[in-house]
């Protein structure tokens, strides 16, 4: 479980270091940072898929991704005695990401190239990354560290040797010094991190692929768009708990149950509702009533990761489903780590009370602020 999530630099998110916990809600006024943190969350698990230097550049690349505010914000500026103006950078550009949890920490340090001929322009080069042993990095548990080019690791001797000379600054040591033998812990933390799931852009218009049959294979975890909708139910019928998903289907559409039709390989979804002559298909279903069978269709997977983020999961629900896509996160969290996003006022209540660190934004001059939580210790590389 991750225990400490921390930023620094990129877009509001000056400095955070945020402490986790189970189940976490994250809330805030529009504009405060939620959708930042979300992203980098996001872009995190992109550097264990080996692709986060695409990501970056799909986000306008480093000069779009940075904090766009001066180094500092004098006092006399807070107090009104002066106008904010901008100011010649002294420090180097720097956007971290890295996380801790109970037995290894990662982080990661990005900056822009320094020479070289390129067209290219919008990718960044990573400076430095470390893997950890424990909760905080200290230099006595480093197990694997990378400063450009160069990765040494910690030996069964406890001695530190050099793996990799020749790293490119846009490879991650997390995929090309990852060894079963000599890296293991590489090995493991890039599988945890390519294992995070991540959902807010489900579809539900009319042109959404789970509104159509879709070929059907056993599918463990829904996908970021569930298209695969049909065949995630079923293989939660079949190897997951078929009972919990009638439970949760029974919780938000009382008297209702759904049946999975199969012809020629494709798979179809329908909902059987009371005083209805014949279930509805996909492509008759409301954007509320769909959006929340595949929220349940993620939360029951019967492979849970090490974490999941839902982003605004309440977007298109009417009300009354609240309080049933509450119940569904809160069982989810006994099987994986949660992160929620949102501004739902009930939903956020709602899992507040039942348990969850409600984590609050705020803004201070352009900087996400976070409230209510304790102090963070967070050590980043050098270069």
């Amino acid at each position: 479980m991750l225990i400490t999530f921390a930023v620094h630099d990129y877009r509001s998110l000056r400095d955070i270091k945020l402490p986790l916990e189970r189940l976490n809600v994250i809330t805030g006024p529009n504009g405060s940072g939620k959708s930042s943190l979300y992203r980098s969350l996001q872009l995190l698990a992109a550097v264990g898929q080996g692709r986060v230097i695409s990501a970056l550049a799909h986000e306008g690349g480093l000069s779009s991704t940075l904090w766009a505010g001066p180094e500092t914000i004098a006092a006399s500026v807070k107090r009104g005695e002066h106008a904010l103006e901008g100011t010649v950078r002294k420090k180097r550009v720097s956007l971290k990401l890295g996380f801790a949890s109970e037995d290894y920490g990662y982080a990661i340090d990005l900056g822009y190239p320094i020479g070289g001929e390129t067209v290219f322009i919008s990718d960044p080069d990573i400076k430095a990354e470390v893997v950890w042993a424990g909760e905080v990095l200290k230099r006595s548990n480093v197990l694997a560290q990378r400063n450009g080019p160069l990765v040494s690791v910690l030996g069964e001797d406890g001695e530190r040797a050099s793996i990799k000379t020749d790293l490119a600054g846009y490879d991650s040591m997390l995929t090309f010094a990852a060894d079963p033998v000599r890296t293991p812990e590489l090995v493991e933390l890039r599988e945890r991190m390519r294992g995070w799931r991540f959902y807010d852009q489900l579809r539900t218009d009319k042109t959404a692929p789970c509104r159509t049959p879709q070929i059907g294979t056993r599918t463990f975890a829904l996908s970021e768009d569930g298209s695969d909708l049909a065949a995630a139910v079923q293989t939660i019928r079949e190897i997951g708990d078929r009972a919990a998903f009638a439970d949760a289907i029974e919780d938000a559409f009382p008297g209702s149950s759904v049946e999975i039709e199969t012809t020629g390989g494709l798979f179809d979804l329908t909902l059987k509702q009371p005083g209805m002559l014949r279930p509805l298909r996909t492509a008759e279903l409301s954007d509320g009533t769909l959006r929340f069978l595949m929220l349940t269709a993620a939360l029951l997977t019967p492979r849970p990761p090490q974490l999941m983020v839902l982003n605004e999961p309440e977007t298109s629900l009417h009300a009354d489903l609240i309080p049933a896509l509450g119940r569904l996160i809160l069982r989810a969290s006994d099987e994986c780590q949660m992160i929620v996003v949102s501004h739902n006022a009930h939903l956020v209540t709602l899992l507040a009370e039942h348990g969850a660190q409600l984590l609050e934004l705020s803004k201070d001059w352009g900087e996400t602020q976070v409230s209510g939580t304790d102090p963070v210790t967070f050590n980043w590389p050098s270069r």
